[in-house]
């Protein structure tokens, strides 16, 4: 029997591992772990963990149409393959891959322990169309700037790498297997999320009008795709065949995905230092009373305002704001790109390490093809080209106009002049 184990690829369809397991040759019990190492360090009310509970709780039913179950434990991964590997007898487990850093540490682990026992540990791609090695440079090192790795994964790419990968034909292969009632929320210590995963919005008009709509926030007008890749309730493939088919700027926004996840994979250490060197040396300010400001949407600066109050309200944030409100924190109050990175990877919903901490090195100017450090965004021009109307500050910013709104805590022209003078002063520090 080979256990199947879910983790960021929680569906039964187009499944790459799971297609693999069932073709195996042996009787597959589909596992989910809840995770103490990650959970730990959440809110009761975190609404990921309500998403990923729902979402588990509806493969469990889904299987159980088919005489199987869900297994579903909560607990440190290796204390829980270690109790199963003494209660079934298991040929192996299978699962598909996982790029970050604990994750990575996490499956060494695994197949070490699997190891000791003869047993096989199985990793498959599932979440990405190119990984690791497989885009490479002509000098066989990783690139570290988008447009050229774009145009290598779209020269690479086959139509046959976004086809589906078959479960359902092979769901015959299941273990039949007892129902036993899932783990509830309140007994990992978590309580139900007032906030919700929005459903993705993959119709024809949207994809169509993607590259026209997606920079004005007030139409609202993304797919709200992030999460479900982010947690795999939708196939990667799917998705590129939808790119494929109806636009061009949408698919090119799944290679950033893939070329901010494979920086991820080659250089981990870029989770906490600046990517280029020369900018390890900045003085931040990280004055903690104005970084309250910014996190609760007072800063006087109506876009960057409205969009932290659309995150903490909402659990999202458009993207067009997502880069005002980080070059704002980093340029304007000269605040380290890290205390953001964190923030949002408390607060968003979709939050994917590898594309949060390129994105925010993008933003400050520090990361792998970033944006240069001299190129500050303008919040207040900003605003007159994507909000002209207002219409999205006054749906989250409802004081903007009326003497309560709070006047602007910093003067642009000023912090951006101090903020290039440090950037440049780190540059001559580092010797560069």
């Amino acid at each position: 029997m080979l256990l199947f184990w879910f983790r960021r690829d929680l569906r039964l369809h187009d499944n790459a591992g799971f297609s693999e397991a069932l073709q195996s040759g042996h009787e597959v019990l589909p596992l989910f772990i809840f995770d103490k190492e990650i959970l730990d360090k959440l809110d009761a009310d975190d609404a990921r963990v309500t998403f990923i509970h729902a979402q588990i709780s509806e493969m469990h039913r889904q299987l159980e149409k088919h005489g199987s179950t869900l297994l579903v434990k909560y607990g440190k991964p290796l204390d829980v393959l270690s109790e199963l590997m003494q209660e079934y007898d298991l040929e192996g487990i299978y699962t598909n891959h996982d790029y970050e850093p604990y994750a990575r540490h996490r499956d060494q682990q695994a197949q070490a322990l699997m190891a000791k026992s003869n047993l096989a540990f199985e990793t498959f791609k599932d979440q990405v169309i190119f990984e690791q090695d497989e885009i490479l440079t002509k000098s066989g090192t990783p690139y570290k700037v988008y447009t050229p790795y774009k145009n290598a994964w779209l020269k690479a790419f086959d139509p046959a790498m976004a086809e589906p990968q078959q479960t359902e034909p092979y769901f015959e292969h299941l273990l039949k297997h007892k129902h036993t009632k899932i783990i509830s929320l309140d007994q990992m210590g978590f309580k139900e999320s007032a906030l919700r995963v929005p459903s993705p919005d993959l119709r024809p008009d949207t994809l169509k009008d993607y590259d026209k709509t997606r920079d004005l926030p007030a139409k609202d007008a993304t797919t709200h795709i992030s999460a479900h890749l982010r947690f795999g309730t939708v196939s990667v493939r799917e998705m590129v065949q939808l790119g494929l088919q109806y636009n061009d700027t949408w698919l090119q926004e799944l290679i950033w995905r893939e070329f901010f996840m494979q920086l991820l994979y080659h250089f981990p250490e870029e989770v906490d230092k600046s990517f280029a060197p020369k900018f390890r040396h900045i003085v931040w300010r990280n004055n903690e009373d104005e970084f309250e400001k910014w996190c609760l949407g007072k800063t006087g600066f109506p876009l960057v305002d409205a969009g932290m109050r659309e995150l903490n309200q909402s659990g999202f944030m458009h993207n067009r704001v997502r880069m005002v409100v980080a070059s704002f924190l980093v340029k304007d109050l000269l605040i380290d790109w890290r205390w953001g990175e964190a923030y949002f990877a408390e607060k968003l919903l979709d939050y994917e390490m590898s594309s949060n901490v390129g994105n925010w090195q993008w933003a400050a100017g520090t990361g792998a093809d970033a944006q240069p450090y001299f190129r500050v965004f303008n919040p207040d021009s900003q605003v007159a080209k994507f909000d002209k109307q207002h219409a999205y500050i006054k749906r989250w910013v409802p004081e903007f106009g009326t003497p309560d709104y709070p006047k602007p805590m910093v003067d642009h022209s000023m912090a951006r002049d101090r903020a290039l003078q440090a950037f440049k002063d780190s540059i001559a520090d580092s010797g560069m």
